[in-house]
């Protein structure tokens, strides 16, 4: 994964894992993009969170984080942030969250 990142362990923008994601392109990249930036476009056809795309794709979040904001930045993608009221963590959000440890 360090060369996937170039090394980074941290995105350009702050993302959240929570952040929706689609693809900016209808069209399937091509080989001239990296396989993990593939494989997240082609995931992107349905929105999904950041914390979804690395499982699905079995890297770790972090990684993730950073290819996204990678994605983004080149506008083969689009993040769709949380609004947060004066920084403090959505209470709806929470609860989701807790809902979906105990269901583990």
């Amino acid at each position: 994964m360090y060369a996937v990142t170039g090394g980074r362990t941290a995105p350009r923008t702050n993302l959240a894992m929570e952040a929706l994601v689609s693809s900016a392109t209808s069209a399937q990249l091509g080989t001239t993009y990296t396989r993990e930036y593939r494989a997240i476009s082609e995931l992107c056809r349905q929105v999904r969170s950041v914390a979804e795309i690395s499982a699905l794709l079995s890297v770790p979040l972090g990684v993730a984080r950073v290819l996204v904001a990678d994605m983004e930045a080149d506008g083969l993608v689009r993040v769709y942030q949380p609004q947060l009221e004066a920084g403090l963590p959505d209470r709806g959000l929470l609860e989701r969250v807790l809902s979906g440890l105990r269901r583990l």
